[in-house]
């Protein structure tokens, strides 16, 4: 039959230590989630209606480049996407 080894206690003290330790862990992360829920809370909200309405007219307002089909050809010299041209007429490798 195998032999068991008891298994020791400890310090009744370093135990009560140690739950208290436990018990402000979870104190502090209840805390800091109440903070957060709270900062959530006081975030302005507005309607998605509303929302959706800011969207549509920055798209329509704001030039897209790269959605020519709808903006139209754009002038080399205005097109960020282009490659550039350099003033140089040959390349010396």
């Amino acid at each position: 039959m195998p032999t068991y080894a008891s298994r020791e206690v400890g310090d009744p003290s370093q135990l009560r230590r140690d739950r208290q330790s436990m018990a402000g862990l979870k104190l502090r992360r209840l805390t800091e989630l109440n903070s957060r829920l709270r900062e959530d809370l006081e975030r302005e909200r507005i309607p998605v209606s509303q929302a959706a309405k800011s969207i549509i007219a920055y798209c329509n307002s704001t030039r897209d480049y790269m959605v020519p089909s709808v903006w139209g050809p754009l002038p080399r010299s205005d097109d960020p996407y282009a490659p550039q041209q350099n003033a140089t007429c040959c390349v010396v490798m």
